[in-house]
Formats: C-alpha cells, structure tokens, sequence
C-alpha cells in the first residue's frame, strides 16, 4: 500500500520532533564547551577552548578519569579472561552444574544495581576487604562479566565442534587448538564484548557508591558535583566522553555485526 505524502510528511515530522527531544539536550553541553557562558547567557560572538584549558587544570576530575579508565580496564581484563574459560566450559556440554554457573554470572547483571552493590558490600564486610580501588574493580568485573560471556558463548556457539575435531585429528594439542583456532575466531568477540563492558563500567554509578573507598570515579564526581553546579569545563569533559562513546560503539558495532548481514545491507 504507497503511503500519502502527507502521512510521509507528519511521520517525518513526528521522527524529527523525537529526534530533538531525545539527543538536542546531548549537543547542548558540546556547543557550550565552544563558548564563554557568563550569567546564565552564551557569548555566541567568538568560539574558543577555554573550557578544555580549563579542564587540563581541574585535578579533581583528572584524577576521576583516570580512575574510571583503571578500573574500567581491570574490569575488562578480568572479565574477558573469566567470561572466555566460563564459555569454554559451558559450551562443552549440558549438565545441571553448567546450568548453575550461567545462572550465577548472569545474576548480578539481572539484578537492581543497588541490590548487586549492597551484597558485593555485605559480602566484603564479611571476609574483612576494605573498600578500595580493588572493591570497585570486582564489583564492576561481576557486573560486565555476563555480557562478556554471552557475547563469546555466542560466537562459540556459531564456531561449531567440527573445526575443534578437526584440529584434534591434525594431531593438535588443547593449547595449540585454543591459540591456533579457537582465538582467532573469537578475536572479533572479544574486542567488541570488551568495548560493551568498558563502556558499563564507565557509567556505572550506584554499585561504585556502595563498594568505593576513598577513591572517586568520574560518575561519583560528577554526583558530588551535582550540588554546586558544573562548571563550564564539565561542558568540555562531556564533548570528550561523547566523542570517545561514538567511537566504543562504532568500534563495537565494526567486531560485533556479522559480515554478511552488513554484506546485505549494501
């Protein structure tokens, strides 16, 4: 059935409307990092990168960073490795105890943050662990480590066993069959599933509240922060992370889209 121009023209219309409401407060902040905000008002008259000299300054929210990107990193690291092996083994076979397993690692991530923050800080307590930066790396690798192991327990799962019995026929051994084979059909996986999980990480909130000593993460700084207001180096600091999260997904998008589903699309 051909569509009217006029129903063409209001769905239009209706797409764009939407369109501004959802992403127009997100280029509010970049604009602003171009510009003086001085009283409420912006200076539209001449662009300038005071609000990123600003922010090279602000050691507060330096610090924030770099403590976002460590503990973002461990949390990947930590839960590529243990997703991998966890996938190895559930995709081996069927058994009441693999079934447990799956449901273990995808609990926490199932579960309110707040929930999996406030037992990861019982559980803490309990074994005597003081909140630190270690606190927050376990409980961010608890909360990624069920998207880590879908996304490769998936691509296993495309991988099939003939290419492993193969590979055991050839006379390899389970080393050589996991580096030789296994990786680097895996490798595309594993690059996007560790963009996802750096990417939850990063933006993770209530669990670090609950499992974080003294140290603070972008997200809890820019919570404290909230009280006060921003300052106009915010602004830049938010056009920096919005232009790195549009290269994570394009990133993600490139490893985790299957080749012949782009192939269709052209």
């Amino acid at each position: 059935m051909k569509r009217s121009p006029l129903a063409t023209l209001l769905l239009s219309l209706v797409t764009l409307l939407v369109f501004i409401l959802l992403y127009g407060p997100i280029f509010i902040p970049i604009v602003t990092s171009f510009f003086t905000v001085k009283y409420g008002s912006v200076d539209w008259s001449q662009m300038n990168l005071d609000a990123y000299a600003k922010l090279t300054g602000n050691e507060g929210v330096i610090e924030a960073v770099e403590n976002t990107f460590i503990v973002g990193l461990s949390a990947v690291a930590a839960s590529l490795v243990l997703g991998t092996v966890i996938a190895l083994h559930c995709n081996s076979g069927k058994s009441r105890s693999r079934a447990l397993l799956q449901f273990v690692v995808f609990l926490p991530f199932l579960m309110p943050p707040i929930i999996t923050g406030l037992s990861l800080l019982i559980f803490f307590r309990e074994v005597s662990i003081d909140r630190s930066m270690l606190t927050i790396i376990i409980g961010h690798t608890v909360f990624v480590l069920a998207l880590v192991y879908r996304t490769i327990l998936v691509r296993l799962q495309g991988i099939g066993f003939s290419m492993i019995e193969a590979s055991y026929d050839l006379g390899a051994s389970a080393p050589q069959t996991f580096f030789y084979v296994l990786l680097p059909n895996l490798k595309s996986a594993l690059i996007g599933a560790g963009v996802l999980a750096f990417a939850l990480s990063f933006d993770e909130t209530m669990i670090t509240i609950l499992v974080t000593g003294t140290q603070n993460t972008l997200p809890l700084r820019l919570w404290a922060m909230m009280r006060l207001g921003f300052t106009p180096d915010i602004n830049a600091l938010v056009a920096i992370i919005l232009a790195l999260t549009t290269v994570m997904v394009l990133i993600a998008a490139r490893y985790l889209i299957p080749k012949d589903f782009a192939g269709a699309d052209a």
